[in-house]
């Protein structure tokens, strides 16, 4: 403030020398000045002194109170322009008039009206309003003394009374209904009083005087108003300011005038007086540049005044320093980088540029400071200060503390640094002057550096957190009772602070509101202040003089509550820096300006900030450091605002939170700790990706295998002798006294939280306050408690809620006999007694309730309302009373929900996430949950257990993807399992109804609910009778054939001797391939109805890929692999059958597409056993190529059986490739004992391959082969090829190498039964289809033949027969006895008719298909085949109105048990492969067949996909009995509700009823018993019967479903309702019924995202509408804060929630801004036809027309294209939005037809460029720009980076890009130049909506 400066002198010469000099420059001035002669003011002294200002005089009196009257306001000179306006207030003066000062903000007005009074001897009652002024401030207040209220006169009736002058300043800060109060008194000087007086203007009181007396008129309770009394208002203009507009008729009450800034010449005199050592030129230019910001223009640009009024401390600091800076200095004063966007900071440098005060070369900043000692002698209290400023070193004084300067930096926890240096030794400078501002953002030290700067001056701190309700009077003064019951005030610490001397903090300005704010401008100004109870402070030279003056003693003037201000009081305010271009958070407006003098602290460097971290942490890692902040600060340097935010939780401290942790712990990932410092796990998905990218870059990755590690690692929990241990983390358990506070809670361990707790551990044990953030019910207060329970700690637990509010955190305040008492809260008593203070649910409530623990945490301090104290440590007491140190013990623990939608709390982690340690709590992983369920529900079957956490987890991985709103919760699935225990009859399915019957209204989640459950098995919604199995045919009964004879040894020629040869095999290799892993969607298939089908998934098979062979491994249920191998290209894939993932090797560089012209490699799989699990054997029948592959590590081998015999196919000219060449076959029965036999069709030799011991055994016959059968180890059954005959080979099981045994061949003559017909001929031999290799066990056998008999067996089928039993063979050489179950017509025979498409049959020419797909199930005595649908008797299967499915195959199941066939169709494939006949060749069905362990059966179709089926009867039997108590017994009996009494009978029990003796049927009726029951007589069905009775009779049962069922004619009414509606709506719109489903093509597939994106706007409307606390009503809850106001009866002191009216002066909420770029050129509709990119860009636009629909006043959108024919093609217009589907289809017509017709070429670049500048253009809140486009920029010669560069053009407008499907790895290579968070890919065109889901929600939540 400028005149100070004169007041407190120092600086050069004294003040004596510069008044002469100010005196000279004056005379010498004042002559120049010209013709209008100077006014000047005159004092003439004597009795009824007068003054005279120009040629107005005004007599003076003697003040009753002189310690009231302004003193050393005036200075020796004073300005022109100030002399006028004193004269003016003069004038005003004499004719009794109230005058109102309005002008810009700054001390001008104030000094001027205390100038006039400090002239006129005028006694003042100042107040400073604010939003929290009541009338009660201004008129009375109510005091308690003794037991009894009685009213204080406030300022406005004690200066009516006593003829003062009250001077009112902020008028535009006070609430509106407020003021009022005093117009009448302004008016006609009268006022009614509470206490019953009455104020009455003086002459008409001097009137009623001479007729009564002043007794009487005292009686009357009249009071006379003085006639000096008069009104000085000073305010500001509003509107050009922000607060509320003058009243009308307050308005009219006052006399105006505008005091303006000093005129220039006036103002420069000044400058020049202070700034002695300046070149006048530089003051000149630094005054005309503020000038030139205060001007008209400027502020149309949008900038803030500059604080003319603080240049005068400018032209000081420069007065020491003139070699410093002067744009530095300005950066003080006006920091234009903090507050103004791109726009205001260029206009300010161009400004700066043109009065050169912009920095060159020879300005230097200053250094450091070099050394700072005390002064002693006659300046208490000062300090000299020496600060290097480039080579010099300038010595100075400053005030300082009143304890001891720190002569030696503390290096403990102040860590010096170059930037620290010099911000120091400015705000050295600074302090020389004025009070200063350090804005900077979170965590980047503000408070560190304070409280350094405070140490080094010997100041001792008092530290003030701001809160955003806060109150006047909670900054100054708090009222509250004495022991004895009367009212007092307590100075708040900023008032003790100012009076000690001490340095005050205030924390968090940016917080409060400015109008709370304002009650501070006096103090920090002119060191004045008056509080509530009357107390003056005054500035301490102002306090000497009026003592010298008066000749009073310091006692006396504290009699009178006069106290001066400490010389050394500063206030140093703390503040984020505000958000440029928001509308909320300006803080730092023109009025703030004018207080401070600004630092910015910026935050640290690089190289800075791994200085401090060394310093602080000398032994951590100094890679990950290095990491780590080459991270940070890549975060910090992109303008993109995702980026930004996760920086902020980045910041020094929390960087020194990760290394402190690292250094203890060295072996943890950095990684991990870097994503729970920014808690990624619940960012939205485009910041966590940002994090992704930017982790990846900067190295820091985490691997499987440490995923792994953690995953194996030991989590246990033990308690030995006193010492806990959590996973490998120890601590000695606590003792405590108070064991009720020691939280003990049902706690399941599981590896997941028990992982938690020791993370948790860590931080505790490194003195961290713990943050859990996480979804509902996931077990934060489980996991707290158990933790405490472990360490033994006591709790404390706080709720918080809306309406918490700061008192109620700290002090509950309550009235007992009439005195006010304060209880502790939980806060407090923890801190006292070192518990463990749990905070619950944090986010819900205001986060500027819950910033007040910052100060607790950070600094460890806290006043409580009650005027106690919370300190850290003990040095701070020093014998202070109200004093609690903070117990070393107390620690926090903070729970809350995750931030953003669904929740809607408030971002507790955002405001204070970087003073904790955050961890992030999620539902346990799939095998911690299952752990802790099977605890909860031991009796619950596990296969309940496991669908339960299947279908919950992937219902929160869509929760994730932000598919679903709802986070479904372990809570969740607890309560279903505790249900399920206690009650295990309900099934499953109604049960899990309990929680989804939350989303039963909502059709679109409701669809998705039951789809996901459905997929895991969980029959929501399926009634026990749908049970849809296969029908039952008889099967013709079996004959007796004949008989299988054994050549007799007799007969030579019948037993042939074979030799064999044994040789090693050559093994070339091994190569390793590449394993690729793919996810597998599992569906149950027994979700609504119960079929033989039980899950089915689907391979991610290429179009032309063929599947040839399935097979599955022989093992234990649990593990069965299934293996697929495909042609063209070959590839193998193998997938746990029960797992979520399958694997894939790509075979196809070992058998090439095409060799030749007409190879079709076909391959066939064996898997291996024991011990060489997980390797398989590939067969490759044409060219005989045998590959061993190991699943485990891809490694690849080729054997090599035949060394001699390695033909490779011929390669005969084409024309003689017709012919059909012969194929090797593999026969695997027993591969899983690692033998295996090949053999050539129409050859001679048995190869048989022993995988093991590395060997071949080649076996030559005498006869050409034309199939294999291995029936046992040791007996073959072998088919000749030309004759069909049968023969048995036998062998040794083993052979040994040594004695190359010799295998003996028996021919088998197959002998008919004397039937009379014979099958004579050789061609009717047939050649069995499928041959057991294992037989029926004994009751199979039995129950086939229906004979009992037990002997050795093999089950055959074949062409003409269902099925053939041989019994005796092969173990028996006497003749087998053949049963057979023939069919009616074979197979083979039958041909399909042409016009039948699915039959491939119809196009083979030749040989039989080379998969029989027939299997044989020895358990459960099945054997099942794939036929083509031409092959089954469809007319018996299907009604003769029922059309049959389109089938790929049936499942022909033959069961010998029960005799009968079923049928089961195999859905059709969803595509199918071109190549057909090469199908044909391999499958007569569109599927292929494999056993799955002992019962179970595994097709695979050619379109990839995998069913599994069961078909045992017992095992459906068992699955239907589990399927029907999953959805429950509902039989259909009505419930009873019975009430059991405990003496005699119950009234009316339920009774037999009497026993008809004619039985006849009786329904209901409730008098019979036997029939069909009746209310509670006992029968069948019915209401309410006690048990079930049958006579015997035909039972009328409703059943459930017709209880549930509506009758027919009611839907069909609602049906026919609904279409007449939908037509009447089509007619209104003027929509064809054509266009109607058109439209709904595109409507329909985006149904969902709109509706999810509805309801989070809906969502946002709310949360903008959510009501707040009204202060001051005369009605609604009591204010705590007013409680004592209460006590004495005032009316005002109550809070209610209203709706808040927006802050006086806020800017107008503005709509967002949207844009949506879609590309509409000629690529979109050509490659439209490969991926639908234009069907998806369309209902792109579709969703975004739908989802704003009805939002347009918050969001205005427009979509524009670009093409080949231009860049800007208006789609939508912002006004003139769409508002039914006509309208809408019309856009995505025109879009269809543009891209359709449009010229070639793109741009996308110019269209994005186009469109982020016109948006900007306009006013919005915020812009989006959202560009659709395929990503073929390359094409047209587009350089990525110009796109990326084009996307972030400006940083106000946030752009996007997706591209739509591309060409290649197009889009990959471009996302990965592009910023990251900034584009996306959506390969599936399906995800496009998904991804502007994701857009939307992310980055408008953000901002809502």
């Amino acid at each position: 403030m400028q005149w100070r400066a004169l007041c407190l002198g120092g600086g050069v010469g004294g003040p004596a020398a510069r008044r002469v000099r100010l005196l000279l420059r004056q005379v010498l001035g004042g002559g120049a000045a010209g013709s209008g002669r100077p006014q000047e003011v005159r004092a003439l002294h004597g009795s009824g002194d007068t003054v005279t200002i120009g040629d107005v005089s005004f007599k003076l009196k003697t003040p009753k109170n002189p310690e009231l009257v302004p003193q050393n306001y005036m200075t020796d000179s004073l300005a022109q322009s100030v002399v006028h306006h004193l004269r003016w207030i003069m004038q005003k003066d004499l004719l009794g008039q109230d005058v109102f000062l309005i002008g810009p903000p700054g001390p001008l007005r104030r000094s001027i009206a205390m100038q006039y009074l400090e002239l006129t001897k005028r006694e003042v009652e100042y107040i400073a309003l604010s939003r929290d002024t009541t009338e009660t401030d201004l008129k009375q207040r109510r005091e308690i003394r003794d037991g009894s209220a009685f009213y204080l006169d406030q300022c406005a009736v004690r200066a009516a009374t006593e003829g003062r002058i009250l001077v009112l300043e902020g008028l535009e800060k006070a609430e509106r209904n407020v003021l009022p109060v005093l117009n009448n008194l302004l008016e006609n000087r009268e006022m009614q009083l509470e206490d019953g007086r009455f104020l009455m203007s003086a002459e008409r009181y001097d009137k009623l005087l001479q007729d009564h007396t002043k007794a009487e008129l005292d009686s009357w309770k009249i009071v006379r108003v003085s006639e000096d009394f008069r009104v000085i208002a000073l305010g500001l203009p509003v509107p050009k300011y922000s607060g509320n507009p003058l009243d009308p008729p307050l308005r009219s009450r006052f006399q105006a005038r505008d005091v303006y800034h000093l005129p220039f010449k006036d103002h420069l005199q000044l400058l020049y007086s202070i700034g002695s050592n300046i070149s006048t030129e530089r003051i000149s230019q630094l005054l005309s540049f503020a000038t030139t910001l205060c001007t008209q223009e400027s502020s149309t640009l949008g900038l803030p005044d500059f604080p003319l009024d603080s240049l005068s401390a400018a032209v000081q600091i420069l007065d020491s320093f003139p070699m410093m800076s002067v744009q530095h200095v300005i950066d003080r004063l006006y920091p234009y980088n903090v507050f103004l966007g791109k726009e205001g900071r260029t206009a300010v440098k161009d400004a700066l540029k043109r009065f050169e005060l912009h920095d060159s070369e020879s300005h230097l900043l200053p250094r450091k400071i070099t050394k700072v000692e005390s002064l002693h002698g006659n300046k208490p209290f000062q300090a000299d200060v020496t600060v290097q400023i480039g080579e010099k070193e300038v010595t100075f004084q400053v005030p300082a503390g009143t304890g001891l300067l720190k002569k030696h930096p503390r290096s403990n926890t102040f860590v010096r640094t170059s930037s620290h240096n010099q911000l120091l030794a400015e705000m050295m400078q600074s302090h020389m002057v004025k009070d200063m501002c350090l804005i900077g953002g979170k965590g980047c030290g503000k408070t560190v550096i304070a409280k350094e700067f405070a140490d080094m001056l010997g100041y001792s701190i008092e530290p003030i957190m701001m809160y955003q309700d806060m109150t006047a009077r909670d900054l100054l003064q708090q009222r509250y009772t004495l022991p004895n019951g009367d009212t007092a005030w307590r100075p708040s610490p900023l008032v003790t602070a100012a009076l000690e001397g001490k340095l005050v903090i205030l924390d968090g300005i940016h917080r409060i509101n400015p109008g709370t704010l304002a009650v501070l401008q006096r103090l920090i100004h002119d060191r004045e202040l008056t509080l509530y109870d009357g107390t003056r402070l005054l500035r301490e030279d102002r306090y000497q003089n009026l003592k010298e003056e008066l000749q009073i003693s310091d006692e006396k003037l504290q009699e009178r509550s006069i106290f001066p201000i400490h010389r050394s009081f500063r206030i140093v305010v703390l503040a984020e820096p505000p958000v440029i271009g928001s509308s909320t958070q300006q803080w730092l407006g023109p009025e703030f300006l004018t207080l401070f003098l600004f630092h910015n602290v910026r935050s640290l460097s690089k190289t800075e900030e791994m200085e401090v971290i060394k310093e602080m942490i000398p032994n951590v890692p100094s890679v990950a450091v290095e990491q780590l902040l080459s991270l940070t600060h890549k975060l910090q340097e992109t303008n993109d605002a995702t980026a930004q935010s996760l920086a902020s939780s980045l910041s020094t401290r929390q960087l020194l939170r990760i290394c402190r942790r690292l250094s203890r712990y060295p072996d943890e990932s950095l990684y991990y700790a870097v994503n729970k410092a920014c808690l990624s796990r619940f960012l939205p998905n485009l910041a966590r990706s940002a994090l992704h990218k930017n982790l990846q870059d900067s190295r820091i990755e985490t691997s499987p295998d440490d995923m792994k590690k953690l995953e194996e690692k030991d989590y246990t929990c033990e308690i030995n002798n006193g010492i806990l241990k959590i996973g490998s983390v120890t601590m000695p358990i606590y003792n405590s006294t108070e064991k009720m506070k020691v939280p003990d809670v049902l706690f399941y361990e599981n590896a997941q939280h028990m992982m938690i707790m020791e993370d948790m551990l860590k931080d505790f044990l490194l003195g961290e306050h713990l943050l859990l953030v996480g979804n509902q019910g996931v077990g934060k207060n489980k996991i707290v408690d158990r933790f405490l329970h472990l360490l033994n700690r006591p709790r404390e637990y706080l709720q918080l809620h809306r309406d918490t509010t700061v008192q109620s955190l700290t002090l509950q305040p309550s009235v007992k006999d009439g005195l006010i008492v304060y209880e502790d809260s939980p806060l407090v008593k923890a801190v006292k007694f070192g518990h463990i203070l749990v905070i619950d649910e944090a986010d819900k409530a205001p986060t500027n309730v819950t910033c007040v623990l910052k100060t607790l945490v950070e600094s460890g301090e806290m006043v409580l309302a009650d005027g106690r104290r919370i300190v850290a440590n003990h040095d701070h007491v020093e014998g202070r009373e109200n004093v609690i140190v903070i117990h070393p013990d107390f620690r926090m623990i903070v729970l809350a929900n995750r931030p953003g939608f669904p929740f809607l709390g408030n971002d507790f982690f955002g405001t204070l996430g970087d003073i904790f340690s955050c961890h992030a709590v999620d539902n346990p992983k799939p095998q911690s949950e299952l752990a802790m369920l099977r605890q909860y529900g031991p009796d619950v079957p596990e296969p309940i257990l496991q669908k339960l956490v299947a279908a919950f987890g992937e219902l929160r991985s869509l929760a994730d993807q932000g598919i679903i709103n709802y986070p479904y919760s372990t809570r969740e699935v607890v309560n279903i399992v505790k249900h399920l225990q206690k009650f295990p009859t309900e099934g499953l399915a109604n049960v899990v109804r309990n929680v989804f019957d939350f989303d039963s209204y909502n059709n679109e989640m409701r669809e998705i609910l039951i789809s996901t459950l459905h997929k895991y098995g969980i029959p929501i919604g399926a009634k026990p009778t749908n049970v849809q199995l296969a029908k039952e045919l008889p099967l013709p009964d079996h004959k007796f054939m004949g008989y299988w004879k054994v050549g007799q040894p007799g007969h030579a020629q019948q037993k042939l001797l074979c030799p064999t040869e044994t040789q090693k095999i050559d093994v070339k290799g091994p190569v390793y391939l590449n394993i690729q892993g793919f996810p597998l969607e599992r569906h149950e298939a027994r979700s609504l109805s119960f079929t033989e089908e039980l899950a089915f998934w689907t391979l991610p098979l290429g179009e032309v890929n063929l599947v040839c062979d399935v097979t599955v491994t022989k093992e234990e249920e649990a593990e069965n692999v299934l293996y697929v191998t495909t042609c063209n290209p070959v590839s193998l894939y193998f997938m746990n059958v029960s797992s979520k993932s399958g694997y894939f090797v790509d075979l196809y560089d070992l058998f090439p597409r095409t060799v030749g012209n007409v190879w079709q490699p076909f391959v066939t799989v064996a898997p291996l056993g024991n011990p060489l699990k997980g390797q398989v054997v590939l067969h490759e029948e044409e060219s005989n190529v045998v590959l061993l592959l190991d699943t485990n590590n891809g490694a690849i081998r080729r054997l090599l059986l035949l060394p001699d015999a390695q033909e490779s196919p011929k390669r005969t000219s084409w024309w003689s490739s017709k012919e059909e060449m012969s194929n090797y076959k593999m026969c695997r029965e027993f591969s899983h004992k690692n033998w295996l036999v090949f053999y050539k069709e129409a050859g001679n030799r048995l190869v048989v391959l022993d995988v093991l011991e590395g060997q071949t055994h080649t076996i030559s016959l005498p006869i050409n082969l034309k199939s294999v059968f291995l029936a046992a180890e040791d007996r073959w059954l072998l088919v000749e090829n030309e004759t069909n005959q049968k023969f048995l080979l036998t062998k040794h099981a083993h052979m040994e190498a040594e004695d190359s045994e010799v295998c003996q061949l028996y021919a088998l003559s197959e002998e008919p039964a004397d039937m009379g017909f014979g099958l004579t001929t050789a061609s009717e031999l047939c050649v069995p289809h499928a041959v057991s290799s294992d037989q029926l066990s004994s009751e199979n056998l039995s129950a086939a033949v229906g004979q009992k008999i037990s002997s050795p067996n093999r089950i055959f089928s074949d062409e003409h027969n269902y099925a053939t039993i041989v019994i005796g063979f092969p173990d028996l050489l006497s003749p087998s006895e053949v049963y057979s179950w023939k069919r009616n017509s074979s197979l083979s025979r039958k041909r399909a008719s042409p016009s039948d498409p699915f039959y491939y049959g119809a196009r083979r020419k030749t040989a039989a298909a080379k998969q029989t797909n027939c299997v044989t199930l020895l358990a459960s005595n099945q054997i099942v085949r794939i036929l083509a649908p031409g092959d089954v008797p469809l007319k018996d299967i299907y009604p003769k109105d029922v059309t049959p499915p389109q089938a790929g195959g049936y499942l022909e199941v033959t069961d010998l048990n029960s005799k009968k066939i079923k049928y089961i169709a195999i859905p059709r494939s969803q595509s199918l492969s071109p190549y057909t006949s090469w199908l044909s060749k391999i499958s007569d069905a569109d599927a292929l067949l494999a056993p799955l362990g002992k019962v179970g059966l595994v097709s695979v179709d050619m379109g990839g996909s995998v069913r599994l089926w069961e078909t045992g009867l017992d095992s459906l039997q068992r699955s239907l009995q589990d399927w029907r108590n999953m959805i429950g017994q509902e039989d259909g009996r009505p419930v009873q509700i019975t009430i059991q009494r405990d003496s005699g009978l119950d009234v009316s029990s339920p009774k037999h009823g009497k026993v008809d003796p004619d039985n006849m049927p009786h329904v209901g009726g409730n008098t019979w018993a036997g029939g069909t029951g009746g209310r509670d007589t006992a029968g069948l069905g019915g209401k309410g019967g006690p048990y079930r009775l049958d006579a015997g009779h035909r039972v009328y049962q409703i059943s459930q479903a017709e209880k549930d069922a509506v009758p027919e004619e009611v839907k069909r009414a609602a049906r026919e309702m609904g279409e007449k509606a939908f037509k009447q709506r089509l007619k209104e719109i003027q929509m064809s019924e054509y266009d109607a489903s058109t439209y709904e093509r595109f409507s329909g597939a985006v149904r969902r995202q709109v509706q999810s994106l509805r309801i989070i706007l809906d969502n946002l409307q709310a949360k903008g509408k959510e009501r707040q606390w009204l202060r001051h009503q005369a009605v609604g809850e009591l204010d705590d804060a007013k409680i004592i106001d209460g006590l004495t009866g005032e009316k005002a002191i109550y809070k209610r929630r209203g709706e808040l009216e927006p802050q006086p002066g806020s800017p107008q909420q503005k709509p967002k801004r949207l844009r949506l770029v879609v590309d509409v050129s000629g690529s979109m509709y050509r490659f439209n036809g490969v991926d639908g990119r234009l069907e998806r860009s369309m209902e792109a636009v579709c969703m975004v027309m739908e989802a704003f629909e009805n939002y347009e006043h918050k969001f205005k959108y427009d979509i524009v294209g670009h093409s080949g024919d231009g860049f800007n093609i208006v789609l939508v217009g912002s006004e003139k939005v769409p508002k039914n589907n006509k309208q809408r289809l019309e856009i995505l017509k025109i879009m269809h037809a543009h891209a359709q017709f449009c010229m070639s070429g793109d741009h996308t670049l110019e269209g994005t460029e186009h469109a982020i500048r016109e948006i900007a253009k306009e006013e919005a809140d915020e812009y989006f720009v959202i560009v659709l486009s395929d990503a073929n920029l390359e094409r047209y010669g587009i350089q990525p980076s110009r796109f990326a560069q084009a996307l972030t053009t400006n940083a106000q407008v946030n752009a996007f890009a997706i591209f739509i499907g591309s060409l290649g790895d197009q889009a990959d290579r471009l996302q990965r130049t592009l910023p990251a968070g900034r584009s996306f890919i959506a390969m599936d065109t399906k995800e496009i909506p998904q991804i502007l889901q994701q857009i939307f929600t992310s980055t408008m939540l953000s901002s809502a």
